[in-house]
């Protein structure tokens, strides 16, 4: 994948903090913010599904009475 340069402006604080972690783990500070974000759009991901999930759950009985289910109790797909 193609690296894009990203510059930021953090306070002296956050940028400390930055480079401990990261050394802490033994990588640089770019691959450690790099992780950062893809965890927290992973998180906002899962986020979403899980809405999503509670949504059907809560709706479920009016999916049922609008589109009925099958022999087996499965909802029979929309026409």
């Amino acid at each position: 994948m193609a690296k894009t340069q990203l510059n930021v402006r953090v306070d002296e604080d956050t940028a400390r903090a930055a480079r401990e972690r990261a050394l802490a783990r033994g990588m640089s500070v770019n691959r450690y913010i790099e992780e950062l974000v893809r965890r927290d759009a992973g998180e906002l991901g899962r986020t979403f599904v899980d809405a999503a999930a509670d949504f059907m759950k809560q709706y479920e009985t009016v999916f049922a009475e609008e589109f009925g289910t099958d022999s087996e109790g499965r909802h029979r797909p929309v026409d």
